[in-house]
């Protein structure tokens, strides 16, 4: 390689990496990650028509519960889950949800998976987990990033694709250090993805 050519490769490198997290799905856990739960901890409840979880409180007990997937159900509240204080991994991807319960007992959780579901709004619920890392909301009405979510330290991975959001916040600073932001589908402006490029240098952007 030759070193006229450095700046353009360490584009590129950038370029391919936000497409393989585009198409692998940063939002999926890791195997090596998921695989650190153990399998008593792991609680599978997805595709089962689950209109609500009060029929499963027995499966969910708060004291050995780490991951915990509810995908393609048809929720409309995940009351239950508030108890869980152990959880690290939360999928609820594909189901009817557009709140969700007090959260604050969950203060080792991690990854959030919400996912084709009906918040017009980020979850204000979110706001105060200390552990969060991931968070996937694409899929989405929602229109705008508050502010709050933008000021949020410790994050990793974001996920808006496919959501109704037009503009980012304009203090960005604190999500310097995400890994990936998937930001695809939206109605962005040339403008406005050349502002998130800028202010993200470091960041696996993807539109």
């Amino acid at each position: 390689m030759r070193e006229g050519n450095s700046t353009f490769s360490i584009f590129n490198f950038t370029f391919l990496v936000a497409l393989c997290c585009a198409a692998a799905g940063c939002f999926d856990e890791p195997t090596p990650a998921y695989k650190t739960v153990p399998a008593e901890a792991r609680v599978y409840l997805k595709e089962m028509s689950l209109a609500d979880l009060k029929g499963k409180v027995d499966v969910l007990k708060a004291e050995v519960v780490d991951y915990l997937n509810l995908d393609r159900n048809q929720l409309t509240n995940v009351n239950e889950v508030a108890s869980l204080a152990g959880l690290k991994w939360l999928r609820l991807n594909d189901n009817r949800l557009s709140s969700l319960p007090d959260l604050k007992a969950l203060a080792f959780l991690r990854r959030i998976y919400l996912k084709n579901n009906s918040f017009a709004a980020v979850p204000e619920q979110l706001k105060d987990l200390p552990s969060l890392t991931d968070i996937d909301l694409s899929g989405n009405p929602i229109k705008e990033i508050p502010t709050w979510l933008a000021e949020k330290t410790g994050l990793k991975n974001l996920s808006f694709s496919r959501t109704q959001i037009k503009s980012l916040p304009k203090d960005l600073d604190a999500w310097k250090t995400l890994k990936s932001l998937q930001l695809g589908d939206l109605n962005l402006s040339a403008e406005e993805m050349a502002r998130i490029r800028k202010a993200l240098p470091d960041v696996a952007v993807v539109f």
